[in-house]
């Protein structure tokens, strides 16, 4: 753990993966990667401000996450990792390596996510709920006065449309995600939604690796198709039985695609 305000795991030993998590859900949500890959890769993993562990301790935008995890990453002298964003959490990498470069990583994992979550006339590759400026100000409005009836609809969200998932496992994520202070939320919200790194992907430094929810509820095949025609050295991973969090939901095939980039070189 870091005394400067970023609570960081750092379990495991061998190849740094750095994981990075998504909009209420801390580092914790990424606990069967540690598990299994402990054993084989540094796994450092933050909770980003807002969230978890690090809360209220640092400024609530995804800049100064970036700043915060590449600081931790800079003391503890990490270079050569896997860097893996779900998510907010991609957002924060992007705005991590705009700010400081790609030195520190020699590949990078987006999972289920886009370059820019808010849709317009022009950009119809954000949220599939077809979320604007307009709609999303009514959202942001509604995080904090609505708060106790959120965590359900997101735990809901986050799995594949139309597959069965264990109640126990919603009740246990939305259980989770209730932890959390909404008002800090709100905030880091508005930061992710205020993001456009098309700019940085279709220069994008390392290769990238997008891992995709065929039945997500978030994201479609457009933002997959952005990033094939877009992102140079792309490789696209759709997973047939997930939704927005493929990490959970088809857990032992997206560590054996971690896996097989720990050991590549």
């Amino acid at each position: 753990m870091s005394n400067k305000g970023l609570f960081l795991r750092d379990v495991g030993a061998g190849r740094p993966l750095v994981l990075i998590h998504g909009w209420s859900c801390p580092g914790q949500f990424f606990h069967s990667q540690i598990d299994s890959l402990k054993a084989h890769a540094r796994c450092l993993v933050p909770d980003l401000p807002g969230h978890g562990q690090t809360a209220n301790n640092l400024p609530l935008t995804i800049e100064a996450a970036a700043d915060a995890v590449h600081a931790e990453l800079v003391e503890r002298d990490v270079s050569d990792a896997i860097l893996c964003g779900w998510s907010m959490g991609a957002l924060v990498a992007y705005s991590m390596i705009e700010r400081f470069g790609s030195g520190r990583f020699s590949s990078f994992v987006a999972v289920d996510m886009t370059p820019k979550v808010l849709n317009t006339s022009t950009w119809q590759n954000g949220t599939l709920n077809g979320l604007n400026s307009e709609l999303n100000q009514v959202f942001l409005n509604a995080i904090v006065p609505d708060w106790p009836k959120l965590p359900g609809r997101i735990a809901s969200r986050l799995f594949a449309d139309g597959l069965p998932v264990g109640q126990e496992q919603k009740e246990k994520v939305a259980h989770e995600i209730a932890k959390a202070d909404p008002a800090l939320l709100k905030q880091m919200w508005a930061s992710l939604t205020a993001q456009d790194f098309r700019p940085l992907l279709e220069n994008f430094p390392v290769p990238f690796h997008l891992v995709a929810g065929r039945k997500s509820q978030l994201y479609g095949q457009g933002v997959h198709r952005w990033h094939e025609e877009n992102v140079p050295d792309f490789q696209l991973h759709l997973f047939d039985r997930s939704g927005h969090a493929p990490h959970m939901e088809e857990t032992a095939r997206f560590n054996d695609l971690l896996m097989e980039l720990i050991h590549q070189r």
